[in-house]
């Protein structure tokens, strides 16, 4: 049996989760006309997230290539550095229903999937949807959590729908993970299983800002208000077009060799090697980064341009080559791997 969220019986969604009202002029879908124009509200969208996130010019492009190839994020990195922040103003610059779980290991999976509770009046049981019933999901955390709950948001992320008592219910879409991570040598952390890290297309770090854009947060407004006094660019059905376009954008015989030339490589060297859905992860997000600079085709550099996000987390740790982290993996193959 599977329910959509017009048909299941289900509380209303919480009011944390509200849509903002959008600001004029509204993005309309003739402006979609050309990759060029595409590119240019793309452009708009991450320009104004740069905005609150200063200094990080690279991290927010990954973030918003990584949301247009419908993947889920992966941020690694320690505590204040804005990876919260970061989500709340994806969600806002689209006018996206967002939610915010903080992961404990006390958390259950009912907490954020949600409860069938018994209705008295009704004399049946009543689904009563769970914070994971958003668009922007920000799992704050995530590796505080055990490997039960963790493994909660393997269907929903997989599939964008989730199952409870034998019924499906299908998730809002878009759909979009954000999990924060704290390095794992920190105190109280489970880390993610491989299967796990598999199903985030990226894995990203923030970083401190330097100098200059540290000065700037300092003496500027404070990121909470500017937040919300953010507006939507566009919103969640032009979103999903744009996500349509970047699926269409053309790659070439000699690309694809490229591409395969990469995951051939990287089974060669490592002990695993990437999967088949690394690759698929690999290809989508070149084609968002090349619609993001408006070409309707996929170059080399764009594969290089994302790799090392996308691969590095997938490489993880080389048992046979011990102290080799994922990046430097990562950045190996792209670095020797021939172009054609």
């Amino acid at each position: 049996m599977k329910l959509t969220d017009a048909n299941i019986a289900a509380e209303p969604m919480p009011m944390s989760a509200s849509v903002p009202a959008m600001r004029p002029p509204f993005l309309a879908d003739a402006s979609l006309t050309s990759h060029f124009a595409i590119a240019k509200q793309i452009a708009a969208f991450t320009n104004q997230i740069g905005e609150v996130i200063v200094g990080k010019t690279e991290p927010v492009k990954l973030a918003v290539v990584c949301l247009l190839a419908r993947g889920h994020l992966l941020i690694e990195d320690i505590p204040g550095v804005g990876k919260t922040t970061l989500a709340q103003a994806l969600a806002r610059s689209l006018g996206l229903a967002f939610q915010r779980i903080q992961f404990t290991s006390d958390l259950l999976p009912a907490d954020i999937l949600g409860n069938s509770i018994f209705d008295r009046d009704e004399q049946r049981f009543v689904f009563h949807r769970g914070p994971l019933f958003s668009q922007i999901v920000l799992i704050d955390e995530v590796n505080r959590a055990t490997a039960k709950t963790q493994s909660a948001l393997l269907e929903a992320m997989e599939e964008g729908q989730i199952s409870v008592d034998g019924v499906t219910y299908e998730l809002p879409q878009p759909f979009f993970v954000i999990a924060t991570q704290n390095p794992q040598h920190q105190v109280g952390t489970f880390p993610l299983p491989e299967s796990q890290l598999d199903r985030f297309l990226m894995r990203i770090e923030l970083g401190v800002p330097d100098r200059a854009s540290e000065r700037a947060m300092l003496l500027g407004m404070d990121r909470r208000e500017m937040l919300r006094q953010l507006q939507p660019v566009f919103g969640p059905e032009v979103l999903l077009k744009i996500q349509a376009a970047a699926r269409k954008v053309h790659t070439s015989a000699a690309l694809l060799d490229y591409l395969q030339d990469l995951l051939d490589a990287s089974r060669q060297r490592h002990s695993t090697g990437l999967s088949p859905r690394a690759g698929l992860a690999l290809l989508h997000a070149s084609q968002a980064w090349a619609l993001m600079n408006g070409r309707d085709m996929v170059l080399p550099e764009d594969i290089q341009a994302v790799g090392i996000a996308v691969m590095a987390h997938r490489l993880g740790h080389d048992i046979e080559q011990p102290g080799q982290s994922g990046r430097t993996l990562a950045h190996d193959l792209l670095s020797t791997v021939a172009v054609p």
